[in-house]
């Protein structure tokens, strides 16, 4: 219960300024999702390609945090999504978690092997399952896009065009929601305290034996007003990778992802040891711009791959083929609509 104790007592009094101790803070989520959507490539649909989408998205992204506090079973449920507590192994909390490159297919798999290995499902979190989930929603929303924007195109009934018109335009209202989901949870893995036991001061449950600060401020003060002081849109968006979309599989890439933000906790105190968080120092700035870069670099791409995995799905029922309607030999109307 670590971690959700900590979100309870989100506002913590440091230096005499406020804090927020949730993710990135409203500042970081807010220019990674506005990063990602605004380097989406002309492929995707031009509803997405505008301003408004990327400001909406970067609003949305910052909506799990926001929606905290709603009571019993909602916070439960919800609070864990955030975070996973990875070992310097990357195994789930300790050695006898499991790793998160063999993590069960389900999460109530996860979730059963946790309590076997004698750990608390609370405590751990369980971020790579929250990115899948949103992610794969947002295939589904797009594939649904995808067949209604091509039969409202073709349909000749003046009242069935009219609905296909009016539901489109609800699945892109969603499809903003969903983005903005899938990118707080995307911008949750490139912060190095959501994927690590030493998420709010090294933990005080291993050896030390570098000395490195276990300040319960440490989270706060990384995330909140010190990345509002040095983040800025520009720097983020000079500092993004180019897309890497091939050889995509999901259930591989997310680890990875997460892996590679693992490997910036140790980066992460030992710059603080050496006074990173004093006021100009551009080692800090640079290591936080280098963190928001890579949350929105990874947003994007997943966009991009969520968009390209819709054109083969299947979508409705009875059953439609995104392809065939969108090649004009599938006709969608009781798939979305309905029969009865």
């Amino acid at each position: 219960m670590k971690r959700i104790l900590i979100a309870a007592l989100a506002v913590v009094a440091v230096g005499g300024a406020a804090l927020q101790a949730s993710a990135w803070g409203n500042t970081g989520h807010r220019l990674i999702g506005v990063a990602a959507v605004r380097g989406l490539p002309e492929e995707l649909p031009a509803f997405l390609r505008t301003p408004g989408a990327a400001a909406e998205v970067g609003e949305l992204s910052r909506e799990p945090d926001r929606t905290k506090g709603g009571g019993q079973p909602h916070d439960r449920e919800r609070d864990t999504a955030h975070f996973i507590d990875l070992d310097d192994a990357a195994h789930v909390m300790n050695a006898t978690g499991p790793s998160i490159d063999d993590l069960p297919r389900l999460k109530s798999g996860y979730d059963a092997a946790l309590v076997a290995a004698g750990l608390d499902v609370d405590d751990a979190g369980y971020l790579p399952y929250a990115i899948w989930d949103g992610y794969q929603q947002l295939v589904r929303d797009f594939a649904t896009w995808r067949v209604l924007n091509a039969a409202e195109a073709r349909e000749a009934d003046p009242g069935r065009r009219a609905w296909y018109r009016e539901d489109r335009l609800r699945r892109e209202a969603l499809i903003l929601r969903d983005m903005g989901y899938l990118g707080h949870y995307v911008g949750d893995g490139s912060q190095p305290h959501h994927t690590t036991i030493h998420y709010n001061g090294w933990s005080r449950d291993v050896p030390n034996p570098e000395g490195y600060t276990t300040s319960r401020q440490t989270h706060g003060l990384f995330e909140g007003t010190f990345t509002a002081r040095v983040a800025r849109l520009d720097a983020v968006e000079a500092a993004m990778t180019a897309p890497q979309l091939d050889a995509f599989e999901l259930r591989e890439r997310v680890p990875a992802y997460l892996k590679t933000t693992l490997a910036q906790v140790l980066p992460f105190y030992q710059l603080e040891k050496a006074g990173g968080f004093a006021e100009g120092d551009a080692r800090w700035a640079d290591f936080t711009i280098a963190r928001l870069a890579a949350g929105a670099s990874e947003l994007r791409d997943l966009f991009i791959l969520a968009w390209r995995d819709s054109a083969d799905d299947e979508i409705g029922w009875p059953k439609v083929k995104v392809a065939e309607v969108e090649a004009g030999t599938a006709d969608p109307w009781l798939a979305m609509y309905g029969e009865d």
